[in-house]
């Protein structure tokens, strides 16, 4: 009796091992997927490449100090510079969150129009940005980090009140800001933080004086420790069609 009561007691301490394992192997998949995925993250990439002067200038910029004010039209990298430069902070660990934000003044439909949260709304304008992160971390650990908050996603309808430290914080399109707006944005930012503030002052869509001219004057006119970096559509590497149409935009007075 003794040894059948032996063999039987192994038995369901065997049993119970397993279902503890799958369990923990359950509770633990969203870990393991985003081990996984930090794996992919972690990958051997190429270190971003300066395809001109003024790319060079933005990343001894970005690398020297907390805040940048990128400048320039379309085509020049001031967006994919800065979303890959906070990814690979973010994989390296060096920082704890990117936050990427807009003023939500569209060009074309109305933010109304599109279907969802805010935060469903605001996601198609902040595509180019999500795809240079998720080039770099790989689209699970982005949808992880996303998840979890490490990523956000912020409409400047729920800015108000918000604080970050030790964080990436990207304002792009920052041209279509109210001055009430850039102030909102520029006094919620906290400790240990890198700022970059994109925008092209030609293509404001605001009916009212652009918040980022304001924000310009002030640096030049206060000598403000904020690095200007300013691209001319000499400085575009999109594509040379993009080259193209911009220069011709330009010389129409368009």
């Amino acid at each position: 009796m003794g040894k059948h009561f032996s063999n039987k007691h192994f038995n369901n301490k065997h049993f119970n091992k397993k279902r503890q394992r799958n369990a923990r192997e359950f509770e633990t998949a969203e870990i393991i997927e985003f081990q996984g995925s930090k794996f992919e993250a972690e990958r051997v990439l190429p270190q971003i490449k300066a395809l001109n002067p003024t790319q060079a200038a933005y990343l001894d910029a970005l690398r020297a100090g907390p805040q940048v004010i990128v400048l320039g039209p379309a085509g020049t990298g001031k967006t994919w510079i800065a979303a890959t430069y906070a990814a690979d902070l973010f994989r390296n660990r060096k920082i704890d969150k990117i936050i990427l934000t807009r003023p939500n003044v569209p060009c074309g439909r109305s933010l109304g129009y599109f279907p969802g949260t805010l935060e469903d709304k605001f996601a198609p304008w902040a595509a180019p940005v999500v795809e240079a992160i998720k080039e770099r971390i790989g689209k699970a650990a982005y949808e992880i980090a996303l998840k979890s908050g490490a990523i956000e996603l912020v409409p400047f309808e729920v800015m108000r009140g918000r604080s970050w430290k030790n964080a990436f914080v990207l304002f792009d399109e920052a041209q279509n800001s109210t001055l009430a707006e850039i102030k909102t944005f520029l006094t919620r930012i906290g400790e240990d933080c890198t700022v970059v503030i994109n925008g092209d002052v030609s293509q404001c869509d605001l009916t009212q004086a652009s918040g980022l001219r304001a924000v310009i004057h002030l640096i030049k006119s206060q000598m403000l420790p904020v690095p200007l970096i300013e691209f001319t559509r000499e400085d575009i590497v999109r594509s040379g069609l993009c080259a193209m149409w911009v220069r011709a935009f330009d010389e129409a007075n368009l």
